[in-house]
């Protein structure tokens, strides 16, 4: 019976998308011009050559950003109901916040949070 609900769930799930798809390509407009092959730059045409090299520093620090804000992410709803959940959830979340300080120490010795 199991089984059954899980094709079924699969089945809906991708009919689901498939139909919105092709509603959303029926109603969309089109227009066509020579502007949408173009870089987007925030509505300014480019000048010079859009193949520039940018500091790995730049996509370090992101990263470092998205993994100390889904931290928050994740503690919130854990800190809401922190005593419902017992011992259990306690060495749960010191497990998870230990993992995000020995990535944090690593940055920290590779020197990835100074900025140049």
């Amino acid at each position: 019976m199991d089984l059954v609900l899980l094709f079924t769930m699969i089945i809906a799930s991708v009919l689901f998308v498939g139909v919105a798809m092709l509603i959303t390509r029926w109603i969309s407009p089109r227009t066509y011009n020579r502007f949408k092959g173009e870089t987007y730059e925030c509505g300014i045409p480019t000048q010079g050559s859009t193949w520039i090299h940018f500091r790995t520093g730049y996509y370090l620090f992101a990263i470092l950003f998205l993994m100390f804000d889904i931290e928050a992410i994740f503690l919130f709803p854990w800190a809401t109901i922190v005593q419902e959940l017992g011992m259990k959830a306690l060495v749960g979340v010191l497990f998870f916040l230990s993992f995000l300080i020995l990535g944090l120490a690593y940055a920290w010795r590779k020197k990835a949070l100074e900025w140049k």
